[in-house]
């Protein structure tokens, strides 16, 4: 009867894989590589935000999350992986850490409505929009609070017009690469 139930637990766990593993080690990377492409502004234009879709529409929700955490403690312990080539707490932490930490939001909100809307592109693309969407209203309103705690006069029109209006053309372009190498990768590796 013990033996029974042991067995039947050991059905039911879930566990990675060597590829498994792999795959997410290197999404991992890539999130840390794309963040070292930077054009500097108040946030800085990184390729994250690709990396992170990639991550997401790959690997799905658990596994990708697992890389953005992974991508965020390497930081936080003091790997270059943030943009320019920056780490630990004081990025994390700082007025703009919120959009990095609003990346742990994307995978659940991501890969939820993947499920409901379908793999196909459209719905992958609204699924991606929407959970980046999450991310932006978590990152701004870490941005005004941080702004307003040193100081600084920070309303959400001046922090929207800072930290996300010039990323918008340039996320959903991100996006739609995202996608793309997404369901290219999955005809070759699932073939």
């Amino acid at each position: 009867m013990r033996e029974d139930f042991f067995n039947e637990q050991t059905k039911t766990k879930k566990t990675f894989t060597t590829l498994d593993l792999v795959f997410m080690a290197l999404c991992t990377a890539l999130i840390g590589v794309c963040a070292w492409i930077t054009i500097p502004m108040t946030v800085p234009f990184t390729m994250q935000t690709f990396a992170v879709m990639f991550a997401v529409g790959y690997l799905g929700m658990s596994k990708s999350f697992l890389c953005i955490l992974a991508y965020l403690l390497l930081g936080l312990a003091g790997a270059p992986v943030f943009s320019g080539m920056r780490s630990g707490p004081a990025i994390l932490f700082g007025t703009t850490g919120g959009y990095l930490i609003g990346f742990l939001l994307i995978p659940f909100v991501t890969g939820g409505l993947i499920k409901i809307f379908s793999k196909s592109f459209w719905g992958m693309f609204l699924a991606m929009v929407m959970g980046l969407g999450v991310c932006y209203f978590f990152g701004t309103v870490w941005f005004i609070q941080l702004s307003l705690k040193n100081g600084k006069e920070m309303g959400v029109y001046l922090a929207l017009s800072k930290c996300v209006f010039p990323f918008l053309i340039p996320d959903a372009f991100k996006i739609v690469v995202a996608i793309l190498c997404t369901k290219q990768l999955q005809k070759i590796h699932f073939q």
